[in-house]
């Protein structure tokens, strides 16, 4: 996918397929003025709408509707861009298509609209990528983020804390070459209280991002465990609905199945597995493979235990993930990532509750005990996954972000630190200016000031035709 700015005028549907009573053709290039003068029969007055036949070139109407004309650089390429609003009809829109493409339009790229205006100024890659996001969004929280991101929020805190380094930058640097000047602020401390405040708002940025990309991408979990414990139960608890078949049988379920929910505004993939066990039986064993890749692959593991026959207290937790050790080769049984779902409480008369375990040096495990079947903490369990995301149910000042933002957060803080470091202990000006130069490119690779062909490539063609 070439990012180069060319010439051609390219063209696309815009709305998704299917009959609706709006359908719009959108046209972007050079060519607009002369498309729209030959479908609409006249030349169009720029940020006007202008109610017109769409007409073919032998000048029998295609369709009705209404045309907008944004001149450049008015508009959101910042290229001429004709807009065509007709019926929402699949053959319609695609006969107005093909006669804009006799004028010499191409069909877009997916995402080349976006790419264009990201190429021409009109929006940096941090606002391209919320385009896509606030489309997919799967709640109003994510939205709202989302909408953030588009009007430049995230942008703006990222270009300020660059400009931050840059003055740095600028100091530094200007003390390497003048080493003979009295620049003597590297050993007054001014660099090193300047430094720390620009880690600690990078810090705030990186929490109101790692926010955004909870409500972007949500948690995979993934419910575990020994056959009838009640795994089926569960999910159909989380997801409020009998999603799963649930029956005394041990092994009904032979697959994974996934459902997405969402907690307060956070989304939540989760999947019920085959139950772990020894088995002959070739699709079950097939179920169980698919489980544990699931497993490999998931950010929290629900491990789901029988209260009744496999109860569990602090002095024999250890004991049973070493029992499930041959199913959890792939994960080495990370704490981090397991809670234990001690299941059925209400055969014990129980009440629902949550329990941290200490099971090795500086390694703790969290037990959520509750009844799937009655739904009883089932609360407690959602406040305990959203906790292990760091989620928190109000949105407010935070903005969409995907992984790379969090990344490459995270790498320039590394580099602000390691100047930090560098500043207060060995005191080198030129690994210092190296460091804050690395910490500027990653900042950069948000933005797309930095960001390498490739990935600007993988970005855009992610994106849906006509965006």
């Amino acid at each position: 996918m070439s990012l180069s700015i060319d010439s051609d005028t390219i063209c696309a549907i815009t709305t998704p397929p299917g009959k609706s009573g709006v359908g719009v053709v959108r046209v972007s290039g050079p060519l607009c003025l002369q498309i729209a003068k030959g479908i609409l029969g006249f030349s169009p007055i720029p940020r006007h709408a202008h109610y017109s036949a769409f007409l073919d070139q032998n000048g029998e109407p295609v369709d009705k509707g209404i045309a907008l004309y944004f001149a450049s650089p008015n508009s959101f390429t910042g290229e001429d861009i004709l807009e065509l609003q007709g019926h929402g009809g699949y053959f319609i829109l695609d006969l107005l298509v093909k006669e804009v493409i006799k004028y010499g339009a191409r069909i877009a790229r997916p995402g080349e609209f976006s790419e264009r205006a990201f190429l021409n100024g009109k929006i940096d890659l941090a606002q391209a990528e919320a385009i896509a996001d606030l489309i997919e969004s799967s709640s109003s929280a994510a939205a709202r983020s989302a909408v953030r991101t588009l009007q430049g929020d995230f942008s703006k805190l990222i270009y300020s804390v660059t400009e931050s380094i840059v003055e740095l930058r600028v100091f530094i640097e200007a003390a390497i070459d003048f080493a003979d000047e009295e620049i003597d602020f590297l050993t007054k401390g001014r660099t090193v209280a300047r430094l720390s405040e620009i880690i600690a708002s990078l810090d705030d940025i990186f929490s109101r991002a790692k926010q955004g990309s909870i409500l972007r991408e949500g948690m995979s979990v993934v419910i575990a465990g020994k056959p009838n414990a009640g795994k089926s139960s569960l999910l159909n608890a989380l997801a409020g609905k009998d999603t799963a078949i649930v029956t005394e049988i041990a092994g009904t379920t032979r697959d994974t199945l996934l459902e997405h929910l969402n907690i307060d505004g956070m989304p939540l993939h989760v999947t019920d597995t085959a139950g772990l066990r020894e088995s002959n039986d070739p699709v079950e064993r097939e179920g169980i493979r698919r489980a544990l890749s699931a497993i490999d692959q998931a950010d929290r593991i629900l491990l789901v235990v029988d209260s009744v026959n496999d109860s569990l207290d602090a002095s024999c937790i250890q004991e049973y993930l070493e029992s499930m050790e041959p199913f959890f080769k792939t994960t080495s049984l990370d704490p981090a990532r397991i809670t234990i779902i001690q299941n059925k409480i209400d055969l014990q008369m129980k009440a629902p509750a949550l329990e941290t375990h200490p099971i090795a040096e500086n390694q703790s495990l969290t037990t959520v005990y509750l009844s799937a079947k009655h739904k009883k903490g089932i609360d407690i369990l959602q406040q305990h996954l959203k906790s292990c995301m760091g989620f928190q149910a109000s949105e407010e000042g935070c903005f969409t972000a995907r992984r790379r933002h969090l990344q490459a957060l995270e790498s320039s803080r590394n580099h602000l630190q390691r100047a930090h470091d560098q500043l207060s202990f060995q005191r080198s000006s030129e690994l210092v200016a190296e460091d804050l130069r690395l910490a500027h490119r990653y900042l950069g690779d948000i933005t797309g000031e930095f960001t390498a062909d490739d990935l600007l490539g993988r970005i855009f063609s992610s994106f849906c035709i006509g965006k």
